[in-house]
């Protein structure tokens, strides 16, 4: 296993992290040019600087943009991203305290982006479909709502044989916590 290359964060501040992440950030596959593959991007918006200077401070990666203000009436407002390999060690610290979809993106991430990014770029026409067929999967998790109007987690247009993941039963967000396991 490669080493990890943010520090090990304290598991209060490792869940204070998903916590934003599940609430003002995304857990995506993005493409910075056309015709290039996408890559792992872990981002948190927020109007409180100082929040995600905590973040930075803490995990010692990534970095901080402003957004652009396009009404005098918004608030100034501020990202943080980190991307690729340092976002899967992002990742591999903070998905235990995960409780939205995203941590179904987060585990499919862990399980399948290094081995679908080739560190040279080059991709075979198999490794190729893989990837593509692994950017559909992860693509296709959101959060989408039941017919009552609420919200549960899964796969949008998704057959069940398709998955990357080994087939996980989730009990819901309220009833999951680091310390007691998904039930299979």
């Amino acid at each position: 296993m490669l080493q990890s290359r943010i520090p090990a964060l304290q598991p209060e501040i490792a869940s204070y992290i998903a916590g934003l992440i599940d609430g003002e950030g995304t857990i995506t596959l993005t493409r910075l040019h056309a015709g290039e593959n996408r890559r792992l991007v872990v981002s948190i918006a927020n109007t409180e600087l100082q929040i995600l200077q905590f973040v930075l401070n803490n995990v010692r990666a990534g970095k901080i943009t402003s957004k652009r203000v396009v009404s005098a009436r918004h608030t100034p407002s501020f990202v943080y991203a980190i991307t690729s390999s340092q976002a899967l060690d992002l990742l591999r610290q903070v998905t235990p305290w995960l409780q939205s979809y995203k941590r179904q993106r987060a585990e499919l991430a862990l399980h399948s982006y290094a081995t679908l990014t080739p560190r040279n770029g080059r991709y075979s026409l198999e490794l190729l479909e893989r990837r593509q067929h692994f950017e559909q999967e992860f693509l296709n998790l959101k959060s989408v709502r039941d017919s009552a109007g609420k919200y549960e987690i899964g796969l949008v247009l998704r057959h069940a044989s398709s998955s990357l993941l080994p087939n996980r039963h989730y009990t819901g967000a309220a009833q999951r916590s680091p310390s007691q396991p998904d039930s299979i």
